[in-house]
């Protein structure tokens, strides 16, 4: 886009959403606890997006809920609470458009203020989008100047998060959200959770992290950030760059409790200051050929400075590459792809090189079951993933095959009691194959389906959970997602 028009007269949209996804899941996420039975529930998300838009402003608010069938009673109290939030709530204010003659001043094509909370999308979703296929999706409060210029594209980016506005709240220290109102204590009592305090796992009395999480899965939870994108496109390739700088506020290990009812162990987020990471790369998109048109992508992305728990990040990276050949309706292609872990027979206390894919989307890329880089964390080792995907998109049928094989990038340790010193792990986590089909019913509502296989091993199970041999080795997970978007306006238009 070069330049926007100046609107005269006032344009207006509002959209609707429900999507219900009816799911049987026996092993999504981590593998089930042997001789366990599947669980099956149905999930909702029902949002309403309005749109504004007149002359040298855009405004946009998306108000959903999100909930379970069956997690309310048919009458709830006041006790229960709510789930409807706010999810979108923007404006994007046009400060030079060369288009718009009533600007006097325009040394560049176009230049926006896009403030207030709004989704983040750029390139794939890879490192930051909008994470649609959880239902409640993301978000972040965030300000965005976004500038164009003779094809190319930058946007600068910032955010800073605080819990309260609250009289009497000295300092800026800032706990990371969604916090549990109370725990379990190691003498099974149920505590309190005082504010700016996060339990964690115990074992042995001490706390720890039952498995690398990434920020993926512990939703927006950085201090602060900051942002440059830039891209052009060059005939039918597209050059990417990203520069992403997230602070996240030190914490102490502390507990809270007594000897009576027992101690909860966890994290205090008061200390000053603020531990840096910087993530940095570029992507290359494109496609080539006529009679057997090929999609193509390469990517290379590094990290470095401190983690959300202050280790040193030390030649933290992810690359990749994938192409798909497009005959007609039918796709099929290669990819593979590593992001680096940390090697238990080279990294020194106090490091770490695990690549953290940032804000980005999981499910897209690294199997719909959701083992790796999720809310259910990730092998501490890293990841390869060598995957073939095939393609059938019709006129209103839609269906796809995946199949991907898991492995860890970097040596990982078995630790148990009963291993020998320094008795690495086999690599293979895994072989996971996707199957979903999409069938669009009319104009505002489709119909998605989708089956998934996990075959695990030993080093999944391990690497995952710390056990071995106590769960099946073989996930399973279906579902069924009706998606209806009505476009209001548009369905009351008159016809011409």
């Amino acid at each position: 886009m070069v330049g926007v028009l100046p609107q005269t007269n006032a344009q207006f949209s509002l959209i609707g959403q429900l999507r219900t996804r009816t799911e049987i899941r026996h092993g999504v996420g981590n593998l089930p606890v042997a001789g366990s039975p599947a669980a099956a529930f149905t999930s909702q998300r029902a949002r309403l997006t309005f749109g504004y838009k007149w002359d040298r402003i855009t405004f946009g608010m998306a108000i959903q809920d999100v909930r379970v069938w069956g997690q309310d009673a048919s009458t709830i109290s006041n006790a229960d609470g709510n789930r409807l939030m706010i999810h979108e709530a923007w404006a994007d204010v046009a400060l030079i458009n060369r288009a718009d003659t009533t600007m006097k001043f325009a040394p560049i094509d176009y230049l926006s203020l896009k403030i207030g909370r709004q989704e983040m999308v750029y390139d794939d979703s890879r490192l930051i989008g909008n994470l649609d296929w959880l239902q409640q999706a993301r978000r972040f409060d965030a300000a965005l100047l976004k500038a164009q210029h003779k094809g190319w594209q930058l946007d600068l980016g910032t955010g800073f998060n605080q819990n309260t506005d609250a009289f009497g709240v000295s300092g800026t220290y800032y706990t990371p959200g969604n916090v549990p109102t109370s725990a379990l204590s190691t003498k099974s009592v149920t505590l309190a959770v005082p504010a700016g305090f996060i339990p964690t796992a115990t074992k042995g009395g001490l706390p720890v992290l039952t498995s690398a999480v990434g920020t993926n899965g512990q939703n927006q939870q950085f201090k602060s950030f900051t942002m440059i994108y830039l891209a052009h496109k060059f005939n039918k390739t597209k050059f990417s760059a990203l520069f992403f700088n997230d602070n996240f506020q030190k914490y102490r290990v502390d507990s809270i409790g007594s000897a009576t009812n027992g101690y909860v162990y966890g994290r205090r987020y008061d200390v000053a200051g603020t531990n840096s990471r910087i993530t940095y790369g570029a992507m290359l998109t494109g496609l080539i050929g006529q009679s057997l048109p090929i999609a193509w992508q390469a990517f290379a992305y590094g990290q470095g400075g401190r983690d959300r728990d202050g280790l040193q990040l030390k030649k933290a990276y992810h690359y990749g590459a994938s192409l798909m050949f497009q005959r007609g309706p039918l796709s099929i292609g290669p990819g593979y792809e590593v992001l680096s872990g940390t090697n238990d027979a080279t990294i020194n206390a106090g490091q770490t090189s695990r690549f953290d894919p940032l804000y980005g989307t999981p499910h897209k890329f690294w199997g719909l079951m959701d083992y790796f880089y999720a809310g259910t964390g990730s092998p501490s080792g890293g990841l390869k993933d060598g995957y073939l995907k095939v393609k059938y998109t019709g006129k209103r049928l839609t269906t796809s095959f995946d199949a991907h094989y898991f492995a860890l990038a970097n040596t990982v340790y078995n630790k148990l009691p009963d291993a020998a010193p320094s008795a690495p792990l086999a690599a293979k986590l895994g072989m996971e194959y996707d199957l979903t089909a999409t069938y669009s019913l009319n104009k505002f509502t489709t119909v998605e389906g989708g089956y998934a296989i996990m075959n695990g091993t030993n080093t999944l199970e391990y690497t995952k959970q710390g056990t071995m041999n106590q769960k099946d080795k073989v996930g399973t997970w279906a579902y069924l997602m009706i998606n209806i978007r009505p476009d209001f306006f548009a369905a009351n238009a008159p016809k011409k």
